[in-house]
């Protein structure tokens, strides 16, 4: 696997019972890049993302992070190993603060579920990181207000916030913009454009826009196969990738 691949498939396949929702998946991510899995619903773009963070085995093939085989590998150890996903739906603890939530986050990085044995100075600087998390995403003033009350926005800036605290080298973004007003998609995009930096993203996303803006490289899934592969321009004159998308409905 070349170096400057940090994530790889080879033959990826889930199959349930008689249908693929992955059939022959080969991937290969560029560290340091953001690349957009998009498709037609039904692709198995979801299905691929649960199988690179474990939450599903494969049937077939391999997965390659690092140069390690992490075809077996269970899903919290491919999470302490960097690779980490943020779901389509706001995860957050709704009756945290923001500033709790994040720091839940880096007490799990640390190996700990909660820290109650520790010296209070441990806590504080989990404290100080937590906020300067929450700063990066635009949520300090927020720091004190129960997730709960925040909007659908800001909690998904939450969540990636959170993502950020485990310190990952590669995050899995899951639909960032599903469900989002229009107002709050430039500023998550931005979001996400910033945390990129020295960091590598892969992202499930449907608005083509988000797509065309963020992405240095794309692949297209249609019915769990690889369609199209290359940047924006490359793909969305691809007379397959058209013809996948106008099939099911989409401009």
């Amino acid at each position: 696997m070349a170096d400057d691949f940090i994530l790889q498939t080879s033959g990826l396949t889930k199959e349930f019972k008689g249908f693929f929702a992955v059939n022959g998946v080969d991937l290969s991510i560029r560290r340091g890049t953001i690349h957009a899995l998009i498709g037609p619903n039904g692709a198995g773009k979801t299905t691929c993302f649960n199988l690179l963070t474990k939450f599903l085995d494969p049937s077939r093939g391999k997965i390659v992070y690092k140069g390690e085989d992490i075809t077996r590998t269970s899903p919290a150890d491919v999470a302490r190993k960097g690779l980490v996903r943020s779901f389509q739906i706001s995860a957050v603890f709704p009756r945290l603060t923001a500033l709790e939530n994040v720091r839940i986050g880096l007490q799990s990085r640390r190996g700990g579920s909660f820290d109650f044995w520790r010296p209070q100075s441990v806590l504080n600087e989990m404290n100080a990181r937590a906020a300067e998390l929450l700063d990066a995403v635009g949520l300090l003033e927020f720091a004190d207000v129960p997730a709960g009350e925040l909007s659908y926005g800001r909690k998904r800036s939450l969540e990636i916030a959170t993502t950020l605290a485990l310190e990952p080298e590669v995050m899995l973004l899951d639909e960032p913009m599903a469900g989002m007003a229009q107002e709050d998609v430039g500023r998550i995009a931005a979001l996400i454009k910033k945390v990129s930096a020295n960091r590598t993203i892969l992202m499930v996303e449907h608005n083509l826009s988000v797509v065309a803006d963020l992405s240095d490289f794309i692949t297209v899934l249609a019915r769990g196969r690889v369609l199209a592969e290359g940047d924006y321009a490359t793909v969305s004159k691809d007379e397959r990738v058209i013809e996948a998308y106008i099939g099911v409905g989409h401009a």
